[in-house]
């Protein structure tokens, strides 16, 4: 039984990476998903398609997550498309590295602007669209539970934000059936963070599983979270890292 099936459900930042490989698991458990981009036109385009042909219905849109109008007319946009909406995932965001010293206004501005305000604007503009048995579901980052180099300051906290925001979104909205949680990726091979890369080893190293994630297997949790039988799971963070910060 596909546990998704029926739904509908945007996925913002899913031209790649994780939020690519959300909306292929999605698309594969039934539901119809609107795949969010920025600029990645052709390559959101691409993930459509893969799922058009694989029997799936999905559709591209665009969204400036840093952008408070662009946010809700994508939202609105995707309800329209899907015919409804039933499952928001906040993946869309950003990474601004350097040391207290260097960390400009507009690094500050940008990374907040991204990372924590587009996910308040994009599930208020979900809430019209969504009814009970609703899911909110948005990426994190175990960097917001541990800071271990200098220079990861700003995004920790971005993503720290985001632990208090999911319990008070969950206390809101768990009256009215809707569920809210956060999951926090560690090292996941992606083209952002290759497991061949340059810093590769170093993040190995400090993992009880010496290896990096696959983003199919963080794509799982979320399916399992946006399904009926997650129900219950409501205001919690979910720590997918091999370890790292155990």
């Amino acid at each position: 039984m596909l546990s998704l099936q029926g739904k509908r459900a945007f996925v913002t930042g899913a031209s790649r990476g994780i939020g690519a490989a959300i909306a292929r698991r999605f698309a594969a458990e039934g539901a119809t998903v609107a795949v969010g981009y920025e600029r990645s036109a052709d390559a959101a385009q691409t993930i459509a398609t893969e799922i058009q042909t694989a029997g799936g219905r999905a559709v591209a849109i665009q969204m400036d997550a840093a952008d408070p109008a662009s946010i809700k007319q994508a939202v609105d946009r995707a309800a329209t498309e899907l015919g409804g909406l039933d499952i928001l995932v906040n993946n869309a965001g950003i990474i601004r590295y350097g040391s207290v010293g260097e960390i400009t206004l507009e690094d500050i501005d940008a990374t907040l602007a991204v990372n924590v305000r587009a996910v308040i604007l994009a599930t208020q503009a979900a809430l019209p669209h969504m009814s009970e048995g609703g899911r909110i579901i948005t990426t994190g980052s175990n960097l917001a539970d541990r800071v271990p180099d200098a220079g990861k300051a700003l995004y920790s906290a971005s993503k720290s934000a985001l632990v208090a925001l999911t319990k008070g979104f969950a206390r809101d909205l768990g009256p009215h059936g809707i569920t809210v949680n956060l999951v926090h990726p560690g090292s996941t091979n992606t083209d952002m963070n290759p497991a061949d890369g340059p810093h590769a080893e170093a993040q190995r190293q400090r993992m009880a599983i010496k290896e990096y994630g696959r983003a199919e297997d963080v794509a799982a949790l979320y399916a399992f979270i946006a399904s009926p039988e997650a129900r219950s799971v409501n205001g919690t963070a979910f720590t997918v890292d091999g370890g790292a910060n155990a």
